[in-house]
Formats: C-alpha cells, structure tokens, sequence
C-alpha cells in the first residue's frame, strides 16, 4: 500500500494492455509487470464478451484486474478512481466463495448497505454511481451452494476470484 508498504490482503495480477499497481510511489495503470517488466497477457475472451454484454459503452476495456482472496481476505471501502475518463462502467465478475459486498455514496462517511455476491455473479459500477465507495467485507467459504473450485491449484480452497474489467483512457469519439 503507498503510504504504510505494507500488502493488501488480496493477492493481484493483471491481464490486458494495462495493469492496476500499487506500489510507495501510488496507484496506476501501467502496460508491463513491475517486476518482470512483461507485458500482462490478454484479456480472456470470456471476460471480453461479458463486458461487451453488459457495459453499454463503445469501447473495449484496457484493464482486467484479477483479485484473488484467500478465505479470510478483505477489501476496505474504496473508490475506483485511476481512470482519465469517469463515463465508462467498471464491471466486476464473481467466481468462487460468496462474497459479502459492501456499498456506499460517494463519500467515504455516506451509510452503506451489504449484498452478497454468489459465484457467477456480475456486477456493474457506472452512470451516477461509478465513483461510489465500494469492498468486500468477508466471504463465505462454507456455503450451502453446490459449487466447485472454478480454478484448482490456483485458487484456495474457499477461496474467490474477482475480474474487474475498466476502460483506463477516455474512449475516442
């Protein structure tokens, strides 16, 4: 994390153009591994079709950040805001454990509500409410569903992966 060094509780990897960062020197966008200096591999196809059906918007997305939590992972209220261009919906694909997720306004003290997101799930942040506060407070890695690990050996066992798909520049006219 910027100020403190210190590292989320959700392992992060990237895949399209640009990758999401964060490092002491801040968050950003950028098109190779900080470590590595690779480019990040494509956006797979499945996750390009759901954004093409669900995002109602003219451009393809530049970013795809891949959350990874171990069952007692969390995400703190926060803002997508590292984007030039705010018109453009973020939108957020569940697999794994159920989530417990928590959304706000647009300011870090307006009240919240909680929903849980089940695997499969799709969710889209755009229009009035894409700058809203937003995390994940817990999952649920024993629930009732009848599900399967969707990525074995990749993801822990009550485990979750989020995509989070974002057009970073301003789309062209």
């Amino acid at each position: 994390m910027p100020r403190t060094g210190k590292p989320f509780s959700v392992r992060m990897s990237n895949a399209g153009p640009l990758g999401w960062i964060s490092d002491r020197s801040g968050y950003r966008y950028q098109p190779t591994h900080p470590e590595t200096d690779d480019p990040w591999p494509a956006i797979p196809p499945t996750a390009l079709a759901a954004w093409d059906a669900l995002a109602a918007f003219p451009a393809s997305p530049e970013a795809c950040l891949i959350n990874l939590y171990a069952p007692d992972a969390r995400m703190g209220l926060h803002q997508d805001r590292d984007e030039a261009d705010f018109s453009a919906p973020v939108v957020s694909l569940s697999l794994g454990a159920v989530a417990l997720f928590r959304y706000g306004g647009l300011r870090r003290s307006d009240p919240t509500r909680s929903v849980r997101l089940l695997p499969g799930d799709a969710l889209v942040i755009g229009g009035a409410s894409r700058l809203i506060h937003h995390g994940v407070d817990r999952l649920y890695p024993e629930n009732d569903l009848p599900t399967e690990n969707p990525l074995p050996g990749f993801l822990p066992a009550g485990g979750r992966c989020n995509l989070t798909l974002r057009r970073v520049s301003a789309a062209e006219a």
